[in-house]
């Protein structure tokens, strides 16, 4: 038996975290991870950020409940589904675009994403309940600057995705980072879609 079928097969859920529904490397080596992993035997689910009809803006905070979006609903249920989750998505200003911000502001709630501990009395205790827990997530970031000269200058870029929403949560994320993207020769492009379409095959 091959070094690939002893490989769990897994449900891959992966997120393209471009605003823009155009042609996009991000959407570019979204495919080409979609490509290797259907291949490889693992049931994968495509989203485009773009593409999703919804309200980003939070208006009352966390005060009032606001209902969620058909589309929003559909992918909570989808991030239920996976068993690893891909995203991918170009580095601006230091940090993901306000579209995709604006989506995890809308459905990483409490119910779903987790939930704060409370005591017997239902006052606020420490901690919390990671309700994703046991997934693992693949996080692609794309920058037009060199990756190595942003953390130099700003710190770990990648922080809020990794550790404020996805480990919160309960995901086990590895990050990629790709850049400078506008300036790259394409060797150095195919050395990345190279990259992801091993990852795809091994669903990592």
């Amino acid at each position: 038996m091959s070094f690939f079928h002893d490989r769990r097969k897994k449900k891959i859920l992966i997120l393209i975290g471009h605003p823009d529904v155009t042609e996009t490397l991000s959407a570019e080596l979204a495919l080409l991870y979609e490509t290797a992993a259907v291949k490889a035997g693992h049931e994968v689910k495509k989203v485009h950020l773009g593409e999703l009809k919804f309200d980003p803006i939070l208006h009352k905070g966390y005060k009032t409940i606001q209902e969620l979006e058909p589309d929003l609903k559909k992918l909570q249920e989808t991030i239920n589904w996976c068993d690893h989750f891909v995203l991918v998505y170009p580095n601006w200003w230091d940090t993901m675009p306000a579209l995709l911000k604006g989506l995890f502001d809308r459905i990483w709630l409490p119910g779903f994403a987790f939930n704060m501990r409370k005591t017997n009395q239902g006052t606020p205790a420490f901690g919390w309940r990671k309700r994703l827990k046991g997934k693992s997530a693949r996080v692609v970031v794309l920058s037009g600057t060199l990756p190595l000269f942003i953390f130099l200058l700003f710190g770990d870029y990648t922080n809020e995705i990794k550790r404020g929403i996805l480990w919160f949560a309960g995901f086990k994320t590895k990050v990629s980072r790709f850049g400078p993207t506008e300036k790259a020769p394409e060797w150095k492009k195919n050395e990345w879609r190279k990259k992801v379409m091993r990852l795809g095959m091994l669903g990592e």
